[in-house]
C-alpha cells in the first residue's frame, strides 16, 4: 500500500470510523516517521491520532486498518468520557466489539536485527540478543547453566 496524502488519510480514518463504530472521526490524524515499535498512536490531550508510515508501506492493509481501529478504540471511549486506557473494561470491550488487534505485528524491517548469540552449555538453550550480554555474570534461564558465544 503507497502513503496517502493528509486528506486521503483522514477519509481512511473517518471512513473506518464510521464503519465499525457507527460515529464520525473529527479531529486531526497525521503521519509520525519517528515511532518505531508501534504502529500508530492517540494523544487525548490533543485528539490526534498519529500513525506509523512504515506499517502502510510494509505491511498489508488489513494490519493497517487494524491499527486504525485500535486508536479510533482510544479516541472514541476518551470523546465520551469512557475508560480508554489499554487496562480500562471499556476499552477491552470495545476491542472486542469491533474485533481490533491489541497489539500490532512487528514490523518485516525490525525482524531478525540480533547481532550476538548465545547457547547454554548445559541444556544448550539458544538465545539471541540486539545488546551484548556478559557471560560471566548471566546464567541459562532454564536450568542456571554457563552460557558462551556461538
Amino acid at each position: 500500500m503507497a502513503l496517502l496524502s493528509e486528506g486521503e488519510l483522514y477519509k481512511l480514518v473517518n471512513d473506518v470510523s464510521k464503519k465499525y463504530f457507527h460515529k464520525p472521526f473529527m479531529d486531526k490524524v497525521v503521519y509520525n516517521n519517528r515511532l518505531r515499535t508501534t504502529g500508530g498512536r492517540y494523544l487525548p490531550q490533543k485528539k490526534l491520532i498519529e500513525l506509523n508510515p512504515k506499517y502502510m508501506l510494509e505491511m498489508d492493509e488489513n494490519e493497517y486498518i487494524g491499527i486504525i481501529k485500535h486508536e479510533l478504540c482510544h479516541y472514541h471511549l476518551h470523546i465520551e468520557g469512557k475508560g480508554y486506557q489499554h487496562r480500562d473494561p471499556e476499552f477491552k470491550a470495545l476491542l472486542q466489539k469491533t474485533n481490533s488487534p491489541r497489539y500490532c505485528n512487528p514490523l518485516p524491517s525490525n525482524r531478525n536485527t540480533y547481532k550476538h548469540t548465545y547457547k547454554c552449555k548445559n541444556c544448550g538453550q539458544i538465545y539471541r540478543r540486539k545488546r551484548r550480554v556478559d557471560i560471566s555474570k548471566y546464567r541459562c534461564g532454564k536450568c542456571k547453566g554457563e552460557l558462551y558465544v556461538l
